[in-house]
């Protein structure tokens, strides 16, 4: 058995890599924009990339607390459509891509199972905020910075005889709304308007697969 006596340590330092695939849940507004109405969705989720560190402090034999700040780089893109299926106005493209680089601080509890030789599954879950750094306010959306969130998944420790691997997967589900109406935009030209008035709510989630290393 590779390092027996690891987890009787009360704090357990890291980091992790990971892969992120980040979407929107979009809420469309229904209004009509010169007699149409636009229909927009997240068409592409390319994979991101994701870092962070990790701190693990005991709390119980099978109960963890953690706190594993992370940034992360994703792109999103939301396509959008009306109804006659003619040209947008002003010739502007149907899709609208979104750059994010949130940093999200997860504060999650970790239950493991008995360890069975160099191997221990777990399940994770908890809550988090984020700040997005990216601001193209030239964009025709812009979404907010601050988002808080939900976070669940589930891994495995796998010992090894200098450090713990732990491959996790999870999921986030953000609660506020990212999107900022155009009362909150007097730099938008009025050619964009329609994409962000087709919009009513967009809201955070993602897939991340996260490789631990502690």
């Amino acid at each position: 058995m590779n390092n027996p006596y690891y987890d009787d340590k009360i704090v357990h330092l890291g980091f992790s890599l990971g892969i992120n695939f980040m979407s929107y849940s979009v809420t469309e507004s229904l209004m009509e924009q010169d007699g149409e109405i636009y229909h927009a969705r997240v068409s592409s989720m390319l994979p991101g990339f994701s870092v962070g560190f990790i701190t693990d402090i005991r709390l119980a034999k099978y109960l963890s607390l953690r706190v594993t700040p992370t940034l992360q780089f994703a792109t999103r893109t939301i396509t959008f459509k009306n109804e006659s299926g003619h040209p947008f106005p002003f010739g502007r493209p149907a899709q609208q891509s979104m750059l994010s680089l949130p940093i999200e601080i997860p504060i999650t509890l970790k239950w493991t199972a008995l360890r069975e030789g160099n191997y221990r599954p777990y399940l994770m879950g908890g809550f988090g905020v984020s700040y997005d750094f990216t601001n193209d306010k030239e964009g025709a959306i812009l979404h907010r910075p601050f988002d808080y969130f939900v976070t669940f998944g589930i891994g495995c420790d796998l010992y090894f005889k200098w450090f713990k691997f732990c491959p996790e997967i999870r999921y986030q589900l953000g609660f506020n709304n990212m999107l900022t109406p155009i009362n909150e935009r007097p730099e938008l030209s009025e050619p964009d308007y329609f994409y962000t008035n087709a919009l009513s709510h967009l809201r955070n989630q993602a897939i991340v697969i996260v490789f631990n290393f502690e």
